[in-house]
């Protein structure tokens, strides 16, 4: 209110000296009139009527000049104070004439078509950021310096657990991110309870000459799973090769050994001895070539050979396998599957023996295998009855086992068998009780 008043008190001041300029300007006319009117002795009246006449004629072309000088320049006026306020839709008037107020109105609409250029271009920009920033995987967060939460996508808003509306005017603390805030850029980092591990990027930026610190969470727990993999598969083709060409000649040498003591005359009792420990070096060779053959299947899966699969189909033939305990299985709806059978089978077979072991070793006789389809893809969920899973992150670490006689491949196997097909498994503890569930995702052809 206050700048109206100011805008119209200065254009009243210029009117009002444009006024005076004109007035001073006409003044000698009108003496000079004068003057020749007192000495041509024109009468009262003439003289009057012609003064009068050239007093509205010099009024007439005073108005007119103010109107043309005045005007246009008011309309400039408020055409800037349009781009000031942001309404980039006036433009002035008489920019097409070659004189320097046509020049004005031109650079002044000039500026005002590229000031909306920017401005439409600035809301794409806007809405093209947004729109990456909501179908972004990688949680991002941007902190000010005061540690106040003041963006965040989607993805970032599904970690927090937190509607999008409700992250804002929390601190980095009260979200739990602090730890990851003073983390150093590029460093690895777990969230809440969660086995996801993420690799930490941080860059610092600045929003109305204010820092901020922009957070970005880059899931690497698969990556990170497969380099592990590839470590433990050249580990275990060099100690395959190494021991199984050791373990082949000691049994073979131990066996011949062990038909010569027949031949051999003497002692009984140490001909007995002789015989006992030849065939515990037999026996037990075969054993650790069997142990390490194992570990080689692990390192030497093909890659799968996909087939058109049934999925209840095939679980059906799974169940059937298993005798030790009544299996409940409860179909669900038709799913079908691009994938590898042969695999896929072993995959299921290794998953459902530990969880019947897990049951046993807990005096249950339930097992229970169903499945769903979601997002066009198909899981697959074994629940068993067991004392639950004491160490989640070591699960499909290869010779990790907690069985007594387990060799720790089953897992890995299975793992690996899981992702070659696009899928993956996860192992967790049962909610209504004890046991563990075991969810297999496979994509659906």
């Amino acid at each position: 209110m206050t700048k109206d008043k100011g805008r119209r008190k200065h254009r009243r001041s210029a009117t009002r000296r444009a006024s005076l300029y004109c007035v001073l300007l006409a003044l000698p006319a009108l003496l000079f009139a004068a003057i020749l009117l007192y000495r041509s002795n024109f009468s009262v009246g003439p003289a009057i009527l012609l003064v009068v006449c050239l007093l509205l004629y010099l009024g007439l072309i005073s108005a007119a000049l103010i109107e043309s000088m005045i005007r246009p320049l008011q309309t400039l006026s408020n055409v800037v104070a349009s781009l000031r306020e942001g309404d980039y839709s006036f433009r002035a008037r008489g920019a097409g004439t070659r004189d320097p107020l046509g020049e004005l109105a031109a650079e002044v609409n000039a500026l005002a078509d590229l000031l909306q250029k920017q401005r439409v271009r600035s809301l794409e920009s806007t809405a093209l950021l947004a729109r990456i920033l909501e179908v972004m995987h990688a949680p991002l967060f941007a902190f000010d310096r005061e540690n106040m939460l003041q963006l965040v996508n989607t993805a970032g808003a599904q970690l927090l657990g937190r509607p999008y509306a409700r992250c804002f005017g929390h601190t980095a603390h009260e979200l739990g991110l602090e730890e990851l805030l003073a983390a150093p850029d590029q460093a690895i980092h777990s969230f809440g309870s969660k086995p996801t591990r993420w690799l930490l990027r941080k860059a610092a930026f600045r929003q109305d000459g204010v820092p901020h610190t922009l957070l970005l969470l880059a899931d690497v727990s698969l990556p990170l799973q497969e380099e592990e993999q590839a470590a433990w598969k050249r580990l275990i083709r060099v100690l395959g090769h190494e021991l199984s060409n050791s373990l082949a000649p000691i049994k073979s040498i131990a066996g011949s050994l062990l038909v010569r003591v027949d031949q051999i005359t003497g002692d009984e009792t140490t001909l007995r001895d002789f015989r006992r420990g030849l065939g515990v070096v037999e026996s037990r060779a075969d054993a650790l070539h069997r142990f390490v053959q194992s570990y080689r299947l692990l390192a030497q899966l093909p890659p799968p050979h996909l087939k058109t699969v049934a999925l209840g189909t095939l679980l059906e033939r799974v169940v059937l396998l298993e005798q030790r305990v009544m299996v409940q299985f409860e179909p669900g709806p038709p799913a079908t599957l691009q994938a590898d059978p042969d695999q896929l089978e072993q995959m299921f077979i290794n998953l459902l023996a530990n969880a019947v072991d897990a049951s046993l070793a807990n005096n249950a006789r339930t097992v229970r295998v169903t499945w769903r389809m979601a997002d066009s893809s198909a899981f697959v969920t074994l629940e068993d009855r067991g004392l639950g899973i004491a160490n989640t992150e070591n699960l499909f670490v290869p010779f990790y086992t907690t069985k007594p006689k387990g060799s720790g491949v089953g897992l890995a196997l299975a793992q690996q068998i899981a992702r070659a097909h696009g899928g993956e498994i996860r192992l967790l503890n049962r909610e209504d009780g004890e046991g563990a569930r075991a969810t297999v995702r496979l994509p659906a052809a």
